[in-house]
């Protein structure tokens, strides 16, 4: 099988070098020469664009900051549906909404070709590794497909139904998370300001019923004082957004949902759109004229897990 993979940015360098190093046929395609010269070295091909890349593959997959990029990279000049054909798939593992895809697959769908969405999740750390999910909405013969490509890129790769499903889940999924960091920015200022061993405080709430991935790992650049996590305020913005966006097609009135946009907004506000997502505790830090450090914390997190096949989470039967 021959691969594509347009976007070689945080998360789609890191699995696009896992399908390179696992000696797939790969061609990329990004806007950053730089990383592109790296994939060259590697081995990669590099693609003149879109429509070029599309023509030479399979199998193309796009990882992209925002559906908007998505949608210029699929319908623009020289973009991937002028080079799309029969029974090529179109793999989109962009955070995007269901609307969104379902229209591009729609596009898709007339050229004779086959979209998928497959969002990650797991942090942008553990790509590297594929230690991450994969959620993968649409053709069920398509996924078996394109398998062997999936168990490389992550660890656990469950197809959840139909085209669109897995983007509304992979919605869900960061929108738990954004809450989740929220709160514990609450926390640990409470926690400080109670005068805590803020050391003992990480591994209790750890060990504890109150223990999430993101206190795991974020919680760890927080004490640390980097912030440095990967993940930026504008797209937290753009995930809870996204969320709301569901809820409010479904008729369901939200009220944490309204509390965090405004909270994420006014961080923006702040710290610029660009500021790494854990930097929202700097707003309480500065309001109460703590500073929320701890000795013994790594300024980035790493995944020290070895590299693995991974496989297909089949869900429990009633």
């Amino acid at each position: 099988m021959k691969i594509g993979f347009i976007g070689l940015g945080n998360v789609g360098a890191k699995l696009a070098n896992s399908l390179l190093r696992n000696k797939f046929d790969l061609t990329v395609l990004d806007i950053d020469n730089k990383i592109l010269d790296q994939f060259k070295k590697n081995g990669a091909k590099i693609a003149i664009n879109p429509e070029d890349l599309t023509r030479n593959v399979d199998l193309i997959i796009t990882s992209l900051p925002s559906p908007k990029i998505s949608a210029e990279i699929m319908e623009g000049e020289n973009g991937i549906l002028k080079g799309l054909s029969k029974d090529k798939i179109w793999l989109e593992m962009s955070t995007t909404d269901e609307k969104e895809i379902k229209r591009l697959g729609n596009l898709v769908l007339k050229k004779g070709a086959i979209p998928l969405d497959g969002p990650v999740s797991g942090g942008c750390h553990r790509a590297a590794t594929g230690n991450i999910a994969i959620f993968v909405g649409g053709d069920r013969d398509a996924f078996e497909k394109i398998l062997p490509a999936l168990i490389i890129m992550g660890r656990k790769i469950l197809h959840t139904g139909k085209l669109g499903s897995a983007s509304i889940l992979k919605v869900i999924t960061n929108y738990l998370a954004s809450v989740h960091l929220a709160a514990l920015g609450e926390a640990w200022t409470v926690a400080k300001k109670s005068n805590l061993d803020l050391k003992k405080t990480y591994q209790g709430i750890a060990v504890s019923s109150g223990n999430s991935f993101v206190h795991e790992t974020e919680s760890q650049v927080i004490l640390n004082g980097s912030r440095d996590i990967n993940f930026t305020l504008d797209l937290v913005l753009k995930d809870i957004t996204l969320f709301q966006e569901i809820a409010s097609k479904n008729n369901i009135t939200l009220e944490i949902s309204p509390l965090l946009t405004r909270l994420v907004e006014n961080a923006i506000h702040e710290l610029g759109p660009r500021a790494n997502s854990p930097s929202i505790i700097s707003l309480l830090e500065d309001q109460t004229g703590l500073q929320i450090r701890a000795p013994g914390f790594p300024d980035d997190i790493k995944d020290n897990d070895a590299e693995s096949l991974g496989y297909e989470v089949i869900p429990r039967k009633a």
